[in-house]
């Protein structure tokens, strides 16, 4: 099949998605296919070939490591010479219009929120991960948590905050926290607050990412996730940061964290690990994969935290190691994704 991998985009976790895109094209390639990464944002425009015959003369499928710096967005921005206000640069959708099916590789706002799927949609364009709907509300941390609350879903308390009236809230939240922006991903501008300083510069770093801020009752815990695959659970996998918690530098720098999988927990409670994964997955109106964050605290009880609609896909990221516990290799794990794909949009016609 032709395959669009489409990745970068214009995100914080740009960076990230790169890295799962490069991986996502060479093992679809030793697959057989014809491949094309492509990032949404610059397109065509440092292209040297013949878009008519993009196909058989792919762009390089570049480099799988992480860069861990934050892109300069408006860098990337002045980068491209197409100054349009499209988030889709030259020759990107006449590029997926060929394709059999575009393989979604983007990461946070720009490619989770459900625009990129409602374009697709619309344009009759084959993709992976879940539709426009879905990846909106699941994107929305606050939403997420209210929906699935009302459902019986258990998740630490949380509040509100406008990212430009924080003063009064310094003063008034309860301790310790976690602060997070609202619709971002790989914990960028995650904080755990203990005091009062450490609150005010938490906020601050959440602010930087977007005016919503949701802030959380800090649950004290072991970190776990456990992925959905066309909608069995895949074993849960438990997170554990040498230093601090699984952050954005703890998720991609390399011996920061142990990742033990399957979780060394009681069969009973990974059994509802995986249980409550697959509920809000289906609850949610999910396609084909996600992974769902949990910490499990000193009683036994798990806390929902969030869900990822698109989650990464890079050397250290965690779906390809649950899928790998059962025996699912990292090129037949991206097969098996479009495959689904496939199957829930049908082929073009």
């Amino acid at each position: 099949m032709d395959i669009v991998v489409l990745c970068g985009g214009l995100s914080p976790e740009r960076n990230v998605s790169f890295s799962s895109g490069s991986m996502i094209a060479a093992a679809l390639k030793n697959k057989g296919h014809r491949v094309v990464p492509l990032d949404m944002y610059i397109g065509l425009e440092n292209y040297a070939g013949d878009p008519l015959t993009i196909f058989e003369n792919p762009p390089a499928v570049g480099d799988a490591s992480v860069d861990r710096r934050e892109p300069d967005l408006e860098e990337v921005k002045h980068a491209r010479r197409d100054q349009s206000a499209s988030l889709f640069g030259p020759g990107v959708l006449a590029t997926c219009q060929k394709a059999d099916l575009v393989f979604i590789a983007l990461h946070g706002i720009c490619g989770e929120d459900g625009r990129v799927q409602a374009t697709f949609e619309l344009l009759d364009i084959p993709f992976t991960g879940s539709g426009p709907f879905a990846s909106a509300v699941a994107l929305d941390k606050d939403l997420t948590k209210r929906i699935l609350r009302q459902e019986g879903v258990l998740t630490p308390d949380w509040h509100m905050l406008d990212g430009e009236n924080l003063d009064a809230a310094i003063q008034t939240l309860r301790l310790p926290c976690v602060v997070k922006p609202v619709d971002s991903g790989s914990s960028i501008g995650v904080g755990i607050a203990f005091d009062r300083d450490g609150l005010k510069r938490a906020l601050k770093l959440a602010a930087k990412e977007g005016r919503k801020i949701l802030v959380e009752d800090y649950v004290k815990g072991r970190e776990l996730s456990a992925g959905v695959l066309d909608g069995r659970a895949l074993p849960g996998i438990e997170l554990i940061p040498k230093v601090g918690f699984y952050d954005y530098k703890n998720k991609y720098q390399p011996d920061t964290t142990i990742e033990v999988c399957p979780a060394g927990i009681p069969a009973e409670i990974e059994k509802k690990l995986e249980d409550t994964a697959v509920f809000v997955h289906n609850f949610l109106g999910l396609s084909e994969y996600s992974r769902a964050d949990f910490i499990l605290d000193e009683r036994g009880d798990i806390y929902f935290l969030e869900i990822n609609t698109l989650p990464g896909m890079t050397p250290t990221s965690l779906i390809p190691q649950e899928a790998a516990a059962v025996g699912i290799s990292y090129e037949d794990l991206c097969e098996e994704i479009v495959e689904l794909a496939l199957r829930e949009r049908g082929h073009k016609q």
